[in-house]
């Protein structure tokens, strides 16, 4: 049988805010079995809990933000990919501020700091969601379709229209090791053109080359180019798995998505949880365990190599 595990030890992550510019500290503990993912504004008085569940995401614009009347939490995404990929069940997540940190643009560094933590085995069977029917949601030609498979995959694709990047794609059976080596690197993107818009409306004020990948006319403007081939695909397959963590239980099927985005990531876990036919939640006595953690060692060899 297969355990729920939660982190052995506190994390603790500084960094400034992607939309907000502001300087932001969080903290990851771990939490009880069964309890899933929570988000915690530990500066506002009395502290504010948001589940990590599909009815609390509020807004899908450039990011996926949580909240509930008492307060909202933007840019979530890439941490609680991390934390599913890596296996973490149960986790709280306390930040003094209305937004997590960017930090380099990617889950790396939410990556080394949980494998530096550890994880602690909890007397619970993991469960996880088995998807038996087809669930599609459509809009124009964007699409996301998630279907009956063994473990979890994902299918992506992005194309802009003839337009630099122009057209990738990418597959990818997504478990620890491999998110950790072909995902959690790839960064945030970004057109410059499109950044003066953003300040406007209050996005994109912590944005720079150091925490995402800047494209104009026909270039990538960092220095240092990209991190690997496809890396801006691997970018959207990376925020897909923090979205479907909003499902509250790790998946198994194969995600199909063509010009995805966070909301209709979010759109396929709504429809996906309104159709009960559609899944079975099975236990892991039962069935093979989709998302195994990867040790330490592991971690700090691709960071080497990387």
């Amino acid at each position: 049988m297969e355990f729920q595990k939660t982190l052995k030890k506190t994390i603790e992550i500084n960094g400034t805010g992607l939309h907000s510019g502001q300087p932001v500290n969080l903290k990851i503990k771990s939490a009880g079995a069964g309890e899933g993912y929570i988000v915690r504004r530990v500066d506002l008085k009395p502290a504010v809990d948001i589940p990590v569940k599909v009815d609390n995401i509020v807004d899908t614009t450039l990011a996926t933000v949580v909240g509930t009347k008492a307060a909202t939490v933007s840019t979530v995404e890439h941490c609680f990919a991390a934390l599913r990929a890596l296996g973490v069940d149960n986790a709280i997540v306390e930040v003094d501020g209305p937004e997590f940190p960017i930090l380099d643009g990617s889950a790396a560094p939410y990556v080394d700091k949980i494998l530096d933590a550890g994880f602690s085995i909890q007397r619970s069977a993991r469960r996880y969601l088995k998807v038996i029917k087809p669930i599609r949601v459509k809009d124009g030609d964007k699409f996301c379709i998630l279907r009956p498979a063994n473990g979890f995959s994902v299918t992506y694709s992005i194309d802009f229209d003839g337009s630099f990047p122009g057209a990738q794609n990418f597959f990818i059976e997504v478990t620890g090791e491999s998110f950790v080596t072909e995902l959690s690197r790839a960064r945030t993107f970004g057109f410059l053109s499109d950044v003066e818009k953003l300040k406007s409306i209050g996005k994109a004020r912590g944005a720079s080359l150091e925490n995402a990948v800047a494209l104009h006319e026909g270039k990538v403007l960092n220095p240092e180019g990209l991190r690997m081939k496809g890396e801006l695909v691997r970018h959207k397959i990376l925020d897909a798995v923090g979205d479907i963590a909003f499902v509250g239980l790790p998946v198994e099927g194969h995600l199909i998505v063509h010009k995805g985005g966070h909301e209709m990531h979010r759109r396929l876990v709504e429809a996906l949880l309104s159709r009960p036919d559609a899944w079975v939640v099975v236990s892991s006595a039962d069935e093979k365990p989709l998302f195994t953690p990867i040790p330490r060692e592991f971690g700090r060899v691709v960071a080497a190599h990387g």
